[in-house]
């Protein structure tokens, strides 16, 4: 049973972690291209172009409404599922991209800026929308559960890294390309959206939260390939009275809850921290950042390039090597790696003048900022999420976790380009701030996670 259920949520994770990674960076590369097409719309329209200060917030608008739509899409996630069921919420889901591709692939054309934020927001409801889960987990104790844990960062990244490698000017990074180059989102939702129909909808989903044993069977006989799964029926059948016996607690009782507090607390901290940290701003505004630590400009769409393949090596890295180190090794090296890092891009860029071999410098202290976030802070914290709470729990935790996430994403994407305006080199230490003090938070309190059950778990936070 696990081999093919398993190979199902990876094929759906690749192709909504890929689509997220993707409408991460691909507002990177033709950043200018949009600015100078929001500005000529501007001007057409009332006949004067628009000042710097509001220029930025249109742009940061943009760039950040992914995010809200992100949170409205995951929290809606449980009615779409209860509604249409997994494979249904992820279809209807990816018709949301087809629409949105067809809004930013037009916009130039209708010349209206409004269907490129409409688009950018409708990216974020999909990708919000796909934040469920085919099946569960591997159970506490499995030795699959922090590879599969990581699995979707690093689909994340190969998005990322597709998105840079596309907004190279030989590819779609000219002026003329970017509408298509927004509007390439519909090539996978669209792939996405044709494998669904070859697969059934999930035993589990079907036996459980529909109560149809015809129709799980019907399923696991495709799956499995055999007449043979009564046994694996009256297994399912077992947990569903477990979980009709079981009372779920809503995200106010959660935190509300004496003994569940510092695991609470700890999801907080983990999914804040791991937005807040800056990455956001990295993918999101890296030809800025280059162009300001002086890098040519003709360089900088290859620098970013390198950096996103040294993101998918240190996202393989974290993935192979979690069940061996732990869950609290890679937070903390991840976590120092990015706050360091955050200091050296503030040196490097107050040094520069005197001293320009510091560009270098603060490449390199991107690439680390990267490297660090994808082995570990990347997925370590929605793996926690699940490792922290029992079944009863773990619903409303991954509310909070989620809808924290999504703020503090939009939260970084809009207002970046201000901090960096007001504040100079000096920016990057709010960064270093949070990446340090998450790590700390994570050295005193978040025990390690590994092979524990949730009792165990719950002990040692006691």
């Amino acid at each position: 049973l696990t081999f093919p259920l398993l190979s199902v949520t990876l094929l759906v994770s690749f192709g909504s972690s890929m689509l997220y990674g993707y409408n991460l960076a691909v507002v990177n590369s033709p950043a200018e291209h949009i600015k100078a097409f929001y500005n000529a719309t501007w001007s057409q329209r009332y006949g004067h172009g628009l000042a710097p200060g509001p220029l930025t917030l249109l742009y940061s608008l943009t760039v950040s409404i992914f995010a809200l739509g992100g949170l409205v899409g995951s929290l809606l996630v449980g009615v779409l599922v209860a509604r249409f069921g997994r494979n249904g919420a992820l279809s209807r889901s990816a018709l949301l991209v087809l629409l949105a591709g067809g809004f930013m692939g037009f916009s130039r054309e209708l010349g209206s800026p409004e269907m490129v934020i409409v688009g950018r927001a409708l990216t974020g409801l999909h990708s919000g929308g796909c934040c469920l889960g085919w099946d569960q987990p591997p159970p506490h104790g499995s030795n699959l559960r922090g590879f599969l844990g990581l699995m979707p960062s690093i689909f994340i990244c190969l998005g990322v890294f597709s998105a840079q490698v596309l907004g190279l000017p030989e590819l779609l990074g000219k002026d003329r390309f970017w509408p298509l180059f927004l509007s390439v989102v519909v090539v996978p939702a669209s792939l996405q959206l044709l494998l669904l129909h070859c697969f059934p909808e999930s035993p589990r989903y079907l036996l459980i939260e529909r109560n149809d044993i015809c129709g799980a069977t019907k399923a696991l006989h495709r799956f499995l390939g055999t007449p043979e799964v009564q046994d694996v029926i009256e297994e399912m059948q077992e947990e569903q009275r477990s979980l009709s016996s079981m009372e779920m607690v809503s995200v106010w009782q959660l935190l509300r809850e004496r003994s569940v507090r510092w695991q609470a607390l700890s999801v907080v901290v983990l999914n804040a921290g791991m937005q807040l940290s800056g990455i956001d701003a990295i993918w999101f505004y890296t030809n800025t950042i280059f162009e300001n630590a002086g890098i040519p400009v003709s360089q900088i769409p290859y620098t970013t390039m390198g950096t996103g393949a040294i993101e998918v090596v240190a996202g393989l890295i974290g993935c192979f090597t979690i069940e061996r180190v732990g869950r609290r090794p890679l937070l903390i090296t991840g976590f120092c790696a990015m706050g360091v890092c955050s200091a050296g891009i503030t040196v490097s860029l107050l040094l520069q003048a005197a001293l320009p071999w510091m560009s270098y410098v603060s490449v390199a202290c991107v690439v680390g900022i990267i490297a660090g976030f994808c082995m570990g802070p990347a997925g370590v914290p929605f793996l926690m999420t699940a490792e922290l709470f029992t079944q009863s729990h773990r619903p409303a935790a991954y509310i909070v976790g989620g809808s924290l996430n999504w703020l503090c994403n939009f939260t970084i994407g809009f207002i970046f380009p201000f901090l960096q305006m007001s504040t100079g080199a000096f920016c990057y230490l709010v960064f270093c701030g949070v990446c340090l003090l998450v790590a700390l938070y994570v050295y005193l309190v978040i025990p390690e996670t590994k092979n524990k059950t949730f009792m165990e778990i719950s002990h040692i936070f006691a």
